[in-house]
């Protein structure tokens, strides 16, 4: 297994992954998802077949500093307990590390029992046990 950091031009590369996504990728928010400097994209391949991938976004505040944000972690069915997600979510905290971020955050569902085991594998520690989730999804 080998693990890409995606940047600018890599259009082509997302767009070979997107099986992995919750959707077919639209062309401009993966460009300027790629174009962001603080916007990651890695992806794991298996003799270059995308297995799954990782994406985070770096979060600054004034009295904080930087911080990551997991946004999202998938690995293809066909490659699922080999480590890939351990491995993709371990990648991103040392990309993390290297950018001087002084922490990093993912939220996922209490009964997603793969999802925890992966991120407490990877070195997370749980902080709570309740999260309220609000959102806006009509500003479109």
């Amino acid at each position: 297994m080998r693990i890409v950091a995606l940047g600018p031009g890599d259009e082509d590369k997302v767009k070979e992954a997107a099986g992995l996504f919750d959707g077919p990728a639209r062309d401009e928010a993966t460009t300027r998802f790629l174009n962001d400097a603080g916007h990651h994209l890695l992806v794991a391949y298996e003799d270059d077949r995308p297995a799954g991938f990782v994406s985070g976004v770096e979060l600054t505040h004034p009295d904080k500093g930087t911080e990551m944000f997991l946004y999202e972690l998938a690995v293809d069915e066909a490659f699922r307990r080999r480590g890939i997600g351990r491995a993709l979510t371990a990648a991103l905290a040392g990309l993390a590390r290297q950018r001087g971020c002084y922490g990093m955050f993912v939220l996922t569902d209490d009964d997603n029992q793969a999802a925890l085991a992966t991120y407490l594998s990877a070195g997370a520690v749980r902080e709570a046990d309740r999260v309220v989730l609000l959102s806006w999804s009509d500003l479109a």
